[in-house]
């Protein structure tokens, strides 16, 4: 059965208020971190969540991903999506980094055109390290 409008608003409000809390703490951790967002299809929700992480250059999105902080962002958004009583798993599936710069040389820094494009393999996921658990 679908998702009412009242129940999807609702769903959204406590995604937002729990992704801008991770958003905060990132912001302060992780160098070149800038901002993040998400988007539902709510018609196949919540298979359909996707959460993007961006930064500021390329160079600091690489430097994060390769230092580990991608587990740390996986961490902050498995987080936030169980506060918000959403489950997926695993969440690395549902999570995409990106950088301002990629934006701004791809597509004229348009980000609506940017994240219209849908979650593919060639999306920039940290792979788990050993003997850590799959998110």
């Amino acid at each position: 059965m679908p998702l009412s409008k009242r129940d999807q608003a609702h769903i959204d409000r406590r995604l937002v208020a729990t992704l801008t809390e991770a958003c905060e703490t990132a912001k302060v951790e992780i160098l070149g971190f800038c901002w993040l967002t998400h988007e539902i299809d709510y018609d196949r929700f919540p298979s359909s969540l996707r959460v993007i992480w961006v930064f500021d250059t390329q160079a600091n999105k690489d430097q994060a991903l390769a230092s580990g902080q991608g587990e740390r962002m996986l961490e902050l958004t498995a987080n936030a999506l169980s506060e918000a009583d959403v489950l997926v798993s695993p969440v690395s599936a549902h999570v995409q980094f990106d950088s301002e710069e990629a934006c701004q040389r791809a597509n004229g820094g348009n980000w609506q055109q940017r994240l219209s494009r849908p979650l593919t393999s060639k999306t920039s996921s940290p792979q788990p390290r050993k003997g850590s658990p799959r998110r």
